[in-house]
């Protein structure tokens, strides 16, 4: 059974850190892609970061040198480091992974709030 579990998220002041971590569990290879969505209060779910088997990364705009995305292929762990938080970033933060050939998969999200 595929699993996708998330953690790391919480409450901070505007200007803070934290890092997200999404476990992925049930395949014994690498997902395709990896990648971060957010989903704020009365807005459609958008994607904030993703990245390929071999590194390769795109970020949304508003998140472009103040998040940043990595892999672990062995453990089909992807990781969400965020810097510079702002109020805007607040958000339920999901995690997705695709694999060849089964599909996609999505994590039960983790709650992102951050103060002024």
């Amino acid at each position: 059974q595929v699993q996708l579990v998330e953690s790391g998220g919480g409450l901070v002041h505007s200007g803070g850190s934290l890092r997200l971590t999404c476990a992925a569990s049930g395949f014994t290879r690498s997902a395709y892609s990896m990648s971060w969505y957010r989903q704020a209060p009365g807005k459609e779910r958008e994607l904030v970061a993703r990245i390929g088997t071999g590194g390769s990364t795109i970020y949304i705009d508003s998140v472009k040198g103040r998040f940043t995305i990595a892999r672990d292929n062995v453990k089909n762990t992807v990781y969400l480091q965020m810097n510079g938080l702002k109020p805007e970033d607040t958000a339920v933060y999901y995690c997705r992974s695709v694999w060849t050939g089964a599909g996609e998969y999505w994590g039960q999200g983790t709650q992102v709030t951050v103060s002024s």
